[in-house]
């Protein structure tokens, strides 16, 4: 009965589209605060899930805040519902994935304007890859050029998701009064200053029509995806309102549908239809399949059952550094977690007691003695990492880990200040809270690097040093990640010999490397050792050397010195020494037989290449497109509506530097444009010499 009145739910859509704003008026008319702040409001406040500083300065989220509150949906008794806020910019889409991981469902806010944006389509992405059933709200109704009906075909058609409107909206922009609900075949207001009382009349005369269209269309959409729906309708009956209800929730969860709902935060339209709307279609802990790998059995797949009284399961899914120490956010999957209990962690076997249990409401937290299946909560003091699985100690399950991104783009980044004991220990603090966010230490060039998914992720580290750590830094140029790899297949035949007084080193090997076959960009292949050595020619006990040190020669390439990758290194056959061979001599034959085959076999340079979509208003197109040209882009797709017009174009990273700053130039700054990564791929020959010109030239310098 618990877990039928619980919901764990996130909110995630594009940049700007309302997240923040819909969860702050969620968290108003469930009680959790008493007033409403704006996200750039003139009170200073900031939102309540924006809590830190550089969130309300930049009006952006930039970490997902949890929260939970209590709704009392008309007839059907009190909610729990767990939110979590998520952002929207690309840079921070660690976030998003963590969030999805944990969820049972989503509302997918559409802003009713622009609609399906470019982060729409990656967050439909990340709901599809964790099954994440979703309802969308068409928020921002009360703005200029509004037009729902258009988005909701945007939907069907770039989501390629079956969708339909459940309500309708009683005028538009300025004039946005409320909705008509379709299922109950009313007509709501919203009333009271803050639109806190929701009142049900009659639908006016002039919309029936339209209304009566619009129901037979969501009839005729779900009589698609349910079969039980369908019955009705080829027996010729009209659905009530509580079968047209069972319908969208068994589509909705069945993840072959997406019920559509309307309004406008901002303007306090149509949010507490949100809320019922979670509780009537998402859904409950129990109705999701979380499935678990068994360690001790070979890691077989067991499924996941939220009771009480089974062996307690949950998973670590966002660390945060707070001022009591570190933060952990669990999910409860199985069983229960209680104050002062011990738990396992699977991944390294340690025990840990849990000295203090909380419910988080963004940066505040209640203190909880116990926490049920199928709940969020975070524990204090325990030291894990992201993505750990903790139990009771009786089983050693794991659960799956999330989808982490390679990092696309880095800065070498220094201390002002020579000795500042707070610069390392920052950088490890963040490396544990974001996954995506690399740090490394260059031995050439003596410098420190940092790495993540774009240049805003990286500014927003390195000003959060200067105001957490008080340590300011001065960054290099961004550079950008590229990686090598060969086109064809090349032989070795290497002999390592060092003859020193004494035991001298003795290797000889003998194969070939080939690249790997290309597979879908999601999957990242990892360079593969492959040993058909028969015989004993190679000791057993040298292979692994011999693997070694073909893993180090991958790590910086021949041409410029970048990683190698989508690479198998055969090793056929070889020679050994009784007295000179050593572990050591079979590693050098390796680095030196993968460096000298590297060449041979066509080695070309592979550059991020960034899928970058640019929204401006119309009679911008011709210098937008032109400047696009310019850095040498892939035109994919243009589609232009009444005002402004949206260009998706392939371009390589490296010729995007400093693009933000030209499009605002150039579009007097009305227009803006989102990247992410799409795959690596091969740069053009003049470019490639100049790369390895200017890295010979580095190296000379060096010397």
């Amino acid at each position: 009965k618990r877990l039928q009145k619980l919901r764990n739910i996130g909110i995630s859509a594009h940049i700007d589209s309302g997240k923040t704003t819909l969860t702050e008026r969620i968290l108003y008319y469930t009680g959790r605060i008493k007033a409403i702040h704006e996200v750039r409001g003139k009170d200073g406040e900031g939102a309540k899930m924006d809590s830190m500083e550089l969130e309300r300065e930049r009006g952006i989220t930039i970490q997902s805040a949890a929260t939970y509150c209590n709704w009392k949906w008309q007839d059907h008794g009190d909610y729990n519902i767990n939110i979590i806020d998520t952002p929207g910019h690309v840079d921070f889409t660690i976030e998003v994935e963590r969030a999805l991981r944990v969820l049972d469902g989503a509302v997918l806010v559409l802003c009713g304007v622009a609609g399906v944006q470019s982060q729409t389509i990656t967050v439909d992405r990340q709901m599809r890859r964790y099954n994440v059933p979703r309802i969308s709200f068409i928020n921002k109704l009360d703005r200029v050029g509004a037009n729902p009906f258009n988005i909701i075909d945007q939907v069907r058609q770039k989501l390629k998701i079956t969708a339909a409107a459940i309500q309708i909206p009683i005028g538009l922009e300025d004039n946005l009064k409320g909705v008509v609900d379709l299922v109950k075949w009313k007509s709501v207001y919203n009333e009271g200053n803050r639109g806190e009382s929701v009142i049900e009349k009659d639908i006016p005369e002039n919309l029936i029509k339209f209304a009566t269209e619009k129901r037979q269309e969501l009839i005729e959409t779900l009589v698609d995806v349910d079969d039980q729906l369908a019955e009705i309708y080829l027996n010729e009956e009209n659905p009530t309102s509580q079968q047209l209800m069972d319908a969208i929730r068994r589509a909705t969860i069945a993840n072959k549908f997406t019920p559509v709902l309307m309004g406008s935060a901002f303007k306090n339209t149509g949010v507490q239809l949100v809320l019922n709307a979670v509780c009537a279609y998402l859904p409950n802990p129990s109705e999701v399949e979380n499935n678990t790998l068994d360690i001790n059995h070979k890691e077989a797949v067991v499924p996941l059952v939220p009771y009480v009284k089974n062996p307690f399961v949950g998973l670590a899914f966002k660390l945060e550094d707070g001022r009591f120490g570190q933060l952990t956010y669990i999910r409860v999957y199985q069983g229960a977690l209680k104050k002062g209990a011990v738990v396992t962690n699977t991944k390294t076997s340690k025990k840990v007691k849990v000295p203090r249990l909380v419910r988080m409401h963004s940066n505040e937290m209640e203190d909880v003695d116990e926490v049920g299946a199928g709940e969020i909560c975070a524990l204090f003091g325990v030291e894990c990492s992201s993505g750990d699985t903790f139990t009771d100690g009786t089983v050693a399950y794991s659960m799956t880990s999330m989808f982490v991104p390679d990092p696309v783009i880095s800065l070498a980044i220094s201390p002002k200040v020579k000795d500042a004991p707070n610069f390392s220990k920052a950088l490890n603090k963040f490396q544990r809270e974001d996954p995506t966010f690399c740090v490394t230490y260059d031995v050439e060039s003596k410098e420190t690097i940092i790495s993540g998914m774009g240049e805003l992720h990286l500014d927003i580290y390195v000003e959060r040093m200067r105001r957490e750590y008080n340590v300011d830094c001065i960054t290099g140029k961004p550079r950008v990640a590229f990686r090598e790899t060969i086109t064809s297949k090349a032989k070795f035949d290497y002999t390592h010999k060092k003859q020193t007084g004494g035991a001298g080193q003795y290797g000889k090997i003998i194969g070939y490397i080939e690249p790997l076959p290309n597979v879908e960009d999601d999957k990242q292949q990892i360079p593969s050792f492959e040993s058909r050595v028969v015989g004993g020619h190679i000791p057993s006990q040298f292979i692994p050397a011999v693997e070694k040190g073909f893993r180090d020669a991958i790590e910086k390439g021949g041409l410029i010195g970048h990683p190698v990758k989508d690479v198998r290194f055969v090793l056929l056959d070889g020679q050994y020494h009784a007295v000179d061979s050593s572990e050591l001599a079979f590693r050098l034959a390796a680095q030196y037989a993968f460096r000298e085959a590297f060449f041979k076999a066509n080695p070309v340079v592979l550059e991020p290449i960034m899928n970058v979509s640019v929204i401006a208003p119309i009679e911008f197109q011709g210098t937008v497109i032109g400047n696009l040209n310019k850095r040498k882009g892939t035109i994919i797709d243009t589609d232009v509506h009444e005002d402004h017009f949206i260009v998706t174009v392939e371009v390589s990273l490296n010729s995007m530097f400093g693009y933000s700053s030209d499009l605002r130039s150039a579009t007097q700054g009305k227009g803006e444009f989102t990247m992410e990564y799409k795959t690596h791929q091969a740069v053009l020959p003049h470019v490639q010499e100049e790369l390895i010109n200017e890295y010979k030239k580095r190296k000379a310098t060096e010397k």
